[in-house]
């Protein structure tokens, strides 16, 4: 009895383990439930599993022994990291074509999550050159995609230093979108280039919540409807602090 129990406590530490992984990276509430699902059938298991925004409930059932166990685990705060969110779930199809056990399983989660990240330098560069990418899209030419690129390099810049001092999450998004949008408005007060007005508009795009509005239609569609009302309302409230910071920039500038 003691070596069952055992067994089912380590299944059920993994299998929180990965929920909220997924949950944390930005997995949509469905492909959480599949992918734990997946995992938990391929080593014996039934499962009883409760998704909230912030915290996974699960209970872990061996049916020959009719022992089980439940727990819950608090989510980190969320984010997007889909190198996570792709690599688990390829691991869960691993687990069940290959026949994968615990140790493996959890050597493997460590391997995904020890993965390191881009260079910081990298990761600007690389956004700032997509907001110069959308000022394009937009009509923006030459020195209205210089413009984009640096209001957006130093916005993104300036939400990491924030999030690294620890101020709230929609502080930190006002703070990025307010400096991204002073350094555009400025061309637009000094009359730089032949439409500033377009850098100004597209120099926050970066910040544009497009993760947690798909996750909240798609959680809506799959009937997961406190998930999606949550990251819904919280996908609108990143959009009122963008709006905030622009709109600041523009009384400052009086354009």
């Amino acid at each position: 009895m003691d070596e069952s129990y055992a067994n089912i406590k380590e299944a059920e530490a993994m299998l929180l383990n990965v929920g909220t992984l997924l949950m944390s990276s930005g997995a949509s509430t469905g492909r959480v439930r599949t992918t734990v699902n997946r995992i938990a059938d391929a080593l014996g298991y039934n499962i009883e599993l409760l998704i909230t925004n912030r915290s996974l409930m699960l209970k872990v059932i061996d049916e020959e022994t009719d022992h089980f166990i439940a727990s819950l685990k608090r989510t980190s705060p969320h984010g997007v990291n889909f190198r996570v969110v792709s690599g688990i779930s390829r691991m869960s199809w691993k687990v069940v074509e290959e026949n994968w056990n615990i140790p493996q399983i959890n050597a493997e989660i460590d391997r995904l999550v020890a993965l390191p990240h881009y260079p910081r330098l990298i990761i600007l560069s690389s956004v700032a050159l997509a907001g110069s990418s959308f000022c394009a899209l937009f009509g923006g030419k030459g020195v209205e995609l210089v413009v984009a690129f640096a209001a957006t390099f130093v916005g993104l810049f300036v939400r990491q230093e924030s999030l690294k001092k620890r101020f709230n999450p929609y502080v930190s998004i006002f703070f990025a979108a307010f400096a991204a949008s002073l350094l555009s408005g400025l061309s637009v007060k000094m009359g730089i280039g032949t439409s500033p007005d377009v850098a100004f508009a597209t120099s926050v795009l970066f910040l544009v919540p497009g993760v947690p509005l798909i996750n909240s239609f798609t959680d809506m569609i799959d009937g997961n409807i406190l998930n999606g009302i949550v990251r819904g309302i919280h996908g609108l409230i990143i959009a009122l602090a963008i709006a905030l910071g622009l709109l600041c920039a523009k009384f400052l500038f009086n354009i």
